[in-house]
């Protein structure tokens, strides 16, 4: 099964560097997603997206940016005989990859890899034999070490909930 949708990213703000007010902005972007099915019920689900940018700011005002590309792999449980309702769970690992970092002209740096757990819920409505309508939540947990302006080594969660609606086609 391939997916596109759009995801709504709102991203919580946690850790040292979190308490200091450093804040990465929330927002959609696009999605694919690739499934191989086991069996009717066991499946492996491959997340991906182009890196985003993102905006930081620090107590509101905005101090530079970064780009994040967060790839997921998830084992997901199907349930089944439900008719046209397909509800699933899905729990697996992250990596986020940051780049472009650029924040406070350089006198910020990041670690630039995060690996951390993911879990999701969601939803596909068959219109017919191949095409579905999702319906997804996932909480994913990423976070990264911020060194410059005061926060030596403190540590930034990022932590965001991606909520996201698509369709899918079944092979």
């Amino acid at each position: 099964m391939v997916r596109l949708r759009a995801v709504r990213v709102n991203t919580d703000h946690g850790g040292a560097a979190g308490d200091a007010g450093v804040k990465v902005s929330s927002k959609t972007i696009p999605e694919v997603d690739v499934s191989y099915f086991f069996t009717p019920n066991l499946a492996a689900e491959l997340i991906l997206t182009y890196p985003q940018k993102h905006t930081v700011r620090l107590g509101g005002t905005p101090v530079g940016s970064l780009k994040q590309l967060p790839p997921t792999l998830l084992g997901q449980y199907h349930f089944t005989g439900l008719g046209a309702f397909k509800p699933y769970l899905g729990a697996g690992v992250n990596y986020t990859r940051f780049s472009s970092v650029d924040i406070a002209g350089g006198a910020v740096s990041i670690k630039k890899d995060s690996w951390g757990p993911a879990l999701q819920a969601g939803l596909d409505y068959a219109l017919d034999k191949n095409w579905v309508l999702n319906f997804d939540v996932k909480k994913v947990w990423m976070d990264t070490k911020v060194t410059g302006a005061g926060l030596d080594h403190a540590k930034y969660k990022v932590d965001p909930w991606l909520i996201g609606v698509g369709v899918g086609y079944r092979f």
